[in-house]
């Protein structure tokens, strides 16, 4: 399984747009993610057996009022799915009057 798919399932529930890299579609609440790295987590008999991901998620919204309640949600569906969460960062943009938080993963 692909780790795409494993956070695209993770927050399909959310019911909110769900995008790798970029999202280009008329919702002004989406999510998106990108692979910040990959590494191997296990080696066994020269092969890897497990492998690492550094994951960020970017939570965008225009509504302030729907911002912390589905960045809890995001994080807590991401932790159900098996996610350690590292660090996150608000960054809102003033020229678009867009919330942004970028949450940081991993998992192996």
């Amino acid at each position: 399984m692909s780790i795409n798919k494993i956070i695209m399932d993770a927050l399909r529930p959310l019911k909110y747009p769900v995008y790798p890299v970029n999202y280009s579609g008329d919702s002004s609440t989406y999510i998106t993610f990108f692979e910040s790295g990959e590494g191997s987590a296990l080696d066994a008999d020269n092969k890897e057996k497990r492998t690492s991901y550094f994951i960020q998620i970017d939570v965008w919204t225009k509504d302030g009022s729907l911002y912390t309640g589905l960045v809890d949600q995001v994080k807590k569906a991401l932790i159900e799915a098996g996610f350690k969460r590292r660090s996150a960062v608000d960054l809102y943009k003033n020229e678009t009057k867009v919330y942004h938080k970028a949450l940081r993963f991993y998992y192996v």
